[in-house]
């Protein structure tokens, strides 16, 4: 079969557009994809170990030793108090809950939808997600305080017969956190079998070892191909609606309260697409420096990808601006003065500059850059884009929780919130999440070879003897 199935130029490609512009009509033989991949992933300069020691450093003092100072001290020395009792460890629990929802829903939902420009990308994306949960669970254990006795958040039996507080939402975080972390681990873990299976035949030592247990004694039959494909169709159907669940949870923390601002309907859909608008910015600020940092990555993340993830910022940021909005306009409308001064606070209050701010990262940055596709095929500019836009994202939820705490019906209570060491441990926590993805790019292959292989099979006229087989490019 091989041998006579010869590729033959698309016939219905335009004039001016150079199919090897696109990844699926530029194949390489599957073995040099392969060994490109396997040599990005064993191939480490000095530069890596330079920013690898810097994040190491910034993760044992910013958040081991800063942990550690206010595990000791207690939480007198972060800036909670009454009556902000939740500070920034809650906005760090929201923005890393949305940065981790749109990796897994970037890979469903194009997997679903059978958006062939996914391919190459979708690993990246959820391996995001599954370190971004880690960095919200650590929140929620540094909002705890006394973190050794978390266990007391898992329900089960206990001599005295003491049950977790089911009405308490540090309860409800835990659930979610926990139920996501496990759907999206196994979605992770499922395409990756194959290509366990394949950094196995490649290495030797302790990673040939490694990948011989992850690999699961994959070798490719068409059995293995087929149980494969049908759960990962199962898991991709299936995670969308988790993830919307999950999110919406996240947004009963604050609609459930009687706080001003807060009392609001439309939290839940706002929410989700809030984890959407920074979560694909985040993708797209790390697709960015896997092509930049990565040998060969060039090859396998093109502008045409950095094209179809800033559409969809720019279709998300439209949506979050019609959510924002609603949300908005609805208690101005409604007439409740307590509603109002919350709106006048963030509007006019000491941190103003907070609430424009974040309009115009969230708003006018990628509306004024990702209509226009050169711009939006620039990685480095879709790259920046995504930077502000989480900047943006990070400061919406500053302004729904410590400033929507300070606003409540008792003004004589009213205090500004003032950070204190949980600025040390958001700043450990990014550094976290980036040197558990520099970790993972020398173990685990970040591109999915054999599903951008099967793309560029799919989308390759071949000619079999005297018939001329149409690929899936024909017939879509």
């Amino acid at each position: 079969m091989t041998s006579l199935a010869k590729p033959l130029a698309r016939p219905h490609a335009e004039e001016h557009e150079d199919p090897r512009e696109h990844l699926m009509h530029d194949p390489l033989p599957r073995g040099k994809m392969n060994e490109m991949v396997m040599e990005a992933m064993h191939e480490t300069n000095w530069k890596f170990w330079v920013v690898t020691g810097i994040l190491a450093v910034l993760v044992a003092t910013c958040l081991g030793y800063a942990w550690y100072y206010l595990i000791d001290k207690g939480l007198g020395v972060a800036g909670v108090n009454m009556p902000v009792f939740w500070g920034i460890f809650l906005v760090d629990v929201v923005f890393w809950i949305g940065i981790s929802h749109a990796g897994t829903f970037i890979s469903a939902i194009l997997r679903v939808l059978k958006v062939e420009s996914r391919r190459p990308f979708t690993r990246a994306a959820e391996l995001m997600t599954t370190f971004g949960l880690v960095q919200a669970a650590i929140s929620v254990f540094m909002h705890m305080g006394r973190v050794w006795l978390s266990y007391w958040m898992a329900p089960i039996p206990n001599e005295r017969m003491i049950w977790p507080d089911f009405h308490s939402p540090l309860m409800w975080d835990f659930m979610a956190i926990s139920t996501y972390l496990l759907c999206s681990t196994m979605y992770l873990f499922l395409p990756l079998i194959p290509d366990m299976a394949m950094a196995r035949d490649r290495s030797t030592g302790w990673r040939k070892t490694l990948y011989k247990i992850l690999g699961l004694g994959f070798r490719g039959t068409e059995g293995e191909w087929k149980n494969l494909t049908t759960a990962m169709n199962l898991f991709a159907f299936a995670i969308i609606p988790v993830m919307f669940s999950v999110h919406t949870i996240v947004s009963w923390d604050f609609a459930m309260a009687s706080r001003p601002g807060w009392s609001s309907t439309v939290f839940g859909p706002y929410f989700v697409i809030g984890a959407l608008h920074s979560g694909m910015a985040a993708v797209a600020i790390v697709l960015f420096l896997l092509r930049s940092t990565m040998k060969h990555y060039k090859y396998f993340i093109r502008p045409e990808h950095f094209d179809t993830i800033g559409m969809l910022m720019l279709l998300v940021s439209m949506a979050w601006a019609y959510f924002y909005f609603n949300d908005y306009i609805v208690p101005w409308y409604g007439g409740d003065v307590w509603d109002k001064l919350f709106q006048e606070w963030a509007e006019k209050g000491p941190l103003w500059y907070l609430w424009y701010t974040m309009l115009f990262c969230n708003i006018v940055v990628p509306w004024s850059i990702l209509w226009n596709k050169k711009w939006r095929r620039t990685p480095w500019l879709l790259a920046s884009a995504g930077i502000l836009i989480n900047v943006g994202m990070w400061l919406e939820r500053y302004i729904i929780i410590p400033e929507g705490l300070t606003i409540n019906r008792m003004p004589f209570t009213w205090r500004l919130y003032i950070p204190g060491v949980e600025i040390a441990l958001t700043v450990g926590m990014f550094a976290l999440f980036l040197l558990l993805y520099m970790l993972a790019s020398r173990v685990i292959p970040l591109i999915p070879v054999w599903e951008v292989q099967e793309g560029q099979e799919a989308h390759l006229l071949r000619k079999i003897g005297k018939a001329e087989i149409p690929t899936l490019s024909e017939l879509e």
